[in-house]
């Protein structure tokens, strides 16, 4: 199938009947950590309809190009997203608040905290345990997926004027972000816009400069008689990441008192690294059809299309259509001097690695609801929805041939595989009443490549009251067939091959209680991990060079961990002290590395000057606990056990102060403010040098200074 030629259909349908038709952008970096926070500036009022009067003064005065009377704002935009409209048709308020604005990294986001190579925009892993809930086929390489903008991820807008957003973070030009969001209604019940998002981070150390695009084109139609809706998008990623297997230098700071050898700019920009001409790429495209239609009874069809009533059906069919296309690219034109790499399989100086996956997918479900009458408190809800999932995959490898000269990037396919994958879902609700209800979600792959991989999720949602709080207990189990890279991989620098590994099984319990009077939210989970499977290289040597010679692993026996987390703010009159902890303890810290205490804690102060600008400024401090260090590796994106070491840790403390003007959103913040006081930086992943002596590795980001601003338009 030629994506291309989809991609040119599917602008067609989209723009033809509209003169002109602009786009929009969802930051997925900016997520809201605080489950109490509402999401609007505009204290969530439902928007009056305009008068006749208003309106026909708004039509004239557009064609006169004159002031127009109605004042647009916020209030008349709603947003949504496939997840939510597969309950129904329901739409939210657009989120414009300062609720964690000045966290516009996607490595450093306050409850889902990451570790890299020293800058945004390369490869990262979580930080904390965080598990994967999802089956079939992977292919194993997870280190961007923070940066992608996918299918799912696209927010839909009900738009009653024009909406333009635009977004800019800049750090000195160490760290640049740019996005645009624009939608627009072509009808009252049809809705298009597009996307786009660049980050272009030069970073402080030679080789650091990440380029990512991500963009989308999307649209959302609801007929007249709002018994159908159509979802349909268009994701495109394209990021860049080079690498630079770490700087040469292993004094940058000194192991026993943290002091560096040299602080300024100009000379960490000019420190020699390990790799010179080497980089990633990696390409991810997707098209995204979804269509939903209402069947029998539906509450909420006598409101006018486009509206932001909600619409609960009874009965509901949908499909939905994914065409995807990956690429990933690991280039080198170089020769491996400082032995970044294990092994040269093809050639000493260039790789040309590649990897194509071409996926598409089918999905078909059906649902429908029994409601009985309500009486009082009693809602007797049950809902059933069933679905078959079609995949086909087809995935190519290559790398560079053996014996070509410098000018040749001919490239030869290693494998190669076709095959299908059909999976059954079933997901039963049932609410007693609006203050309990029971959902249980089953997923089994019954015939493929990867048949008895499974998923099944059980979930009790109790509201105690509203002063006492609700609570969620949760179980699941999962069963995965192994990543294809730790089963069948070939490329310039490492072989894997292993027909041995057995399906990872996860096992979760979880405990959740929240209560938004007190702003307490607490969470305990439960995990045991039968068959992990990781990346190691063993040392030959005590006193030689950590081993880079990975090798997939299977953990013996089962894994467990248990992780307590908690979330609370307090305010008293102005001043907000916001705290989130998470405690975890595993039987097997050799394997699974992650640190036992991690906390994130901010002091601010609100203030509003002149009734029209808001404004918050505080301090916030990070921090986790020594744990094991891992490795990377270059060329797969695997980060992977070698050492026995932990690194030094110190808190983090961050300078901000934010605003609101209008329908602008600022910040000024300075990170890493505490920078040579107890430490002159800071490793969080071990260099390809690194030996029981030199214990060093990617230095982390210096103190910075970041400006952000988030500008909303109306018409």
């Amino acid at each position: 199938m030629n994506f291309s030629k989809l991609k040119f259909l599917f602008l067609g349908l989209i723009f033809l009947p509209a003169a002109s038709v602009y786009a929009q952008y969802g930051r997925t970096t900016n997520t809201n950590t605080n489950p109490f926070v509402q999401g609007d500036t505009s204290h969530r009022k439902t928007a009056k309809p305009l008068t006749d009067d208003q309106l026909l003064d708004t039509l004239r005065k557009r064609d006169e190009h004159k002031a127009d009377s109605v004042v647009f704002t916020s209030k008349y935009i709603r947003v949504t997203n496939a997840r939510l409209l597969n309950v129904s048709t329901q739409v939210i308020p657009l989120d414009t608040t300062l609720n964690n604005f000045e966290n516009y990294s996607a490595l450093y986001q306050p409850r889902s905290p990451k570790i890299g190579l020293g800058n945004l925009g390369l490869a990262y892993r979580d930080l904390l345990f965080e598990p994967r809930k999802s089956i079939g086929f992977d292919i194993g390489i997870h280190a961007f997926d923070a940066y992608l903008l996918r299918p799912e991820d696209v927010t839909y807008y009900r738009a009653r004027t024009p909406f333009t957003n635009l977004y800019y973070v800049n750090g000195s030009l160490k760290e640049q972000l740019f996005g645009v969001t624009h939608t627009q209604n072509i009808k009252p019940n049809w809705n298009a816009g597009f996307d786009f998002n660049r980050i272009g981070s030069v970073g402080f150390y030679p080789r650091q400069k990440s380029d990512h695009l991500e963009a989308a084109v999307f649209t959302w139609y609801e007929s007249k008689s709002k018994r159908y809706n159509l979802l349909g998008n268009l994701t495109f990623n394209n990021l860049k990441a080079p690498e630079n297997g770490s700087i040469l230098s292993d004094s940058i700071f000194k192991k026993s008192t943290g002091q560096v050898s040299t602080n300024s700019s100009l000379a960490k920009s000019s420190q020699p690294v390990r790799l010179n001409n080497s980089r990633d790429n990696y390409r991810n495209n997707s098209l995204y059809i979804k269509q939903i239609y209402y069947i029998g009874k539906t509450e909420g069809l006598n409101t006018p299309a486009g509206s932001s009533s909600s619409v609960v059906p009874t009965q509901r069919i949908s499909h939905t259509f994914i065409y995807n296309t990956q690429q990933y690219k690991y280039l080198q034109d170089e020769a491996d001097v400082y032995n970044v790499f294990p092994q040269h399989n093809t050639d000493t100086l260039f790789s040309r690695d590649s990897l194509h996956v071409q996926h598409i997918r089918n999905e078909f479900s059906y649902s429908f609801a029994l409601r009985g009458n309500a009486v009082k408190f009693v809602r007797n809800e049950l809902k059933l929805d069933l679905g078959l999932v079609h995949d086909y995959y087809n995935y190519n490898q290559w790398v560079r041939a053996n014996g070509l000269v410098s000018t040749q990037n001919y490239q030869q396919k290693v494998q190669s595989n076709s095959f299908q994958d059909i999976t059954l879902k079933a997901r039963l609700g049932y609410n007693l009443s609006d203050r309990a209800g029971l959902d249980i979600n089953l997923q089994q792959v019954t015939l493929g490549r990867e048949f008895g991989d499974y998923f099944y999720n059980a979930r009790l949602n109790v509201l105690l009251g509203n002063k006492i709080g609700s609570v969620i207990a949760e179980a699941y189990t999962q069963n995965n067939t192994v990543p294809l890279i730790y089963t069948s991989w070939r490329s310039s620098h490492y072989t894997f091959t292993n027909n041995d590994l057995n399906k990872q099984k996860t096992t979760g319990l979880s405990f959740n209680y929240l209560n938004e009077k007190l702003q307490l939210d607490a969470k305990a989970e439960y995990f045991l991990l039968g068959n992990y499977l990781y990346f190691a290289a063993a040392n030959t040597s005590p006193d030689s060079a950590y081993s880079n010679n990975l090798q997939p692993r299977q953990a013996g026996g089962v894994i467990s961990l248990l992780k307590l987390s908690l979330g609370k703010n307090f305010i008293y009159h102005n001043f907000h002290f916001d705290n989130f902890l998470v405690y975890q303890k595993t039987n097997n810290t050799d394997v699974l590395r992650t640190p036992e205490f991690y906390t994130y804690n901010s002091l601010y102060y609100n203030k509003k000057f002149f009734n029209v600008l808001s404004t918050s400024y505080g301090f916030a401090v990070r921090y986790n606990t020594k744990y094991l260090a891992q490795a990377y590796a270059p060329g797969i994106g695997q980060f992977y056990n070698n050492s026995n070491f932990a690194f030094a840790n110190y808190p983090v403390i961050d300078l901000f102060v934010k605003g609101t003007l209008k329908r602008t959103n600022l910040f000024l913040k300075y990170t890493y403010a505490n920078q040579g006081l107890q430490s002159k930086g800071y490793y969080t992943t071990v260099s390809p040098g690194a030996s029981p002596a030199s214990q060093v590795g990617y230095p982390m980001q210096d103190a910075l200074l970041i400006f952000g601003v988030s500008w909303n338009f109306y018409n």
